[in-house]
């Protein structure tokens, strides 16, 4: 036999011995975990129907939870707030797939311009109108809260004047003041009612409505039951400062009246202009949907357009704020 045969036999029959000596004590490792399972089973038997229910509760709980939690980030995506599902005209899948849609038509228009891209850009462009519509609701109901704020301090004042205790005053702004103040002084009492400090209720009431006369509102009352004094007179010194910030606030946009009449002029005046050509000459006006040029210059037009109406827009809330 050669040396190399040699070597190679040897080198094969030492693999075998060890490749038998690990099944071996795989077997015993083995053999020992399956009399420590049966020990665990004899001794656990008994309560593994409970144990069994536990952990599908606490799964289900945990993925409930998780499912909640994506739930939250995903209305946060879209500036949605569950909690004022009443706010919103329409409901949240209705706004969503209405944006899905008018996304969806804006890359079809911006087609000629990005090709293929603009179809990338159709989610995030949902995510945009959906967050603009939802912050213009509750923007619109913070205005509405803004000015509706004096009068229900004067409310308070004058029930309190009379006699009345604050738990109490909350409640006549929540029976007899407008919306949707009355539905957020209703919240206001109800949380007093079953036990919550009033300055922890009125902190709550502000952040959620994320409104600074809330807050002078919270801070003023805290204030006044720590340190004491008459109620009555901080709360009328508030109402008129509020007032005069809702004044304020109206005359600045009265002076601005006249800034935004220009931007919405502006701003129709190349629709007006699009929609006449459409109807003076249609074949011409076709050259911007069929021709490879007249898409891109469509398509630019659109985002020069919406460039300016967004500057104008930023222009005119930057000097009213």
């Amino acid at each position: 036999m050669s040396p190399l045969l040699l070597e190679l036999f040897l080198g094969a029959s030492v693999g075998l011995v060890g490749l038998g000596i690990s099944s071996l004590l795989i077997m015993q490792m083995q053999r020992v975990n399956d009399q420590r399972r049966r020990r665990i089973q004899a001794a656990t038997k008994p309560h593994l129907p409970v144990a069994e229910a536990e952990l599908v509760n606490l799964f289900r709980r945990a993925r409930v939870t998780r499912m909640a939690v994506l739930g939250r980030r995903a209305a946060s995506l879209i500036a949605y707030d569950p909690a004022r599902r009443d706010v919103y005209p329409a409901p949240w899948w209705v706004v969503v797939i209405a944006s899905l849609a008018l996304a969806r038509a804006a890359a079809g228009i911006l087609g000629g311009l990005f090709g293929s891209v603009s179809l990338v850009l159709v989610p995030l462009g949902a995510v945009f109108l959906a967050r603009a519509f939802f912050g213009w609701c509750d923007a619109r109901r913070s205005r509405t809260l803004f000015q509706q704020m004096p009068d229900a301090l004067a409310m308070i004042v004058r029930s309190v004047r009379v006699g009345i205790p604050m738990q109490e005053a909350l409640q006549v702004v929540a029976r007899e003041g407008p919306e949707p103040t009355a539905k957020e002084f209703n919240m206001l009492g109800n949380r007093v009612m079953i036990g919550m400090p009033l300055d922890e209720a009125l902190r709550e009431m502000a952040d959620r409505n994320k409104l600074a006369e809330y807050r002078f509102f919270a801070t003023a009352l805290s204030l006044q039951s720590q340190t004491g004094g008459g109620l009555t007179e901080t709360l009328e010194n508030l109402a008129d400062v509020i007032r005069k910030r809702v004044a304020l606030r109206a005359r600045g946009h009265a002076l601005a009246s006249e800034a935004r009449t220009s931007a919405g002029i502006l701003a129709a005046l190349p629709v007006v202009s699009g929609v006449a050509l459409w109807f003076l000459n249609r074949k011409y006006a076709m050259q911007l949907f069929v021709d490879p040029t007249g898409e891109k210059i469509f398509g630019t037009a659109v985002i020069s357009l919406a460039i300016g109406i967004l500057v104008m827009r930023s222009m005119i809330q930057r000097s009213l704020s």
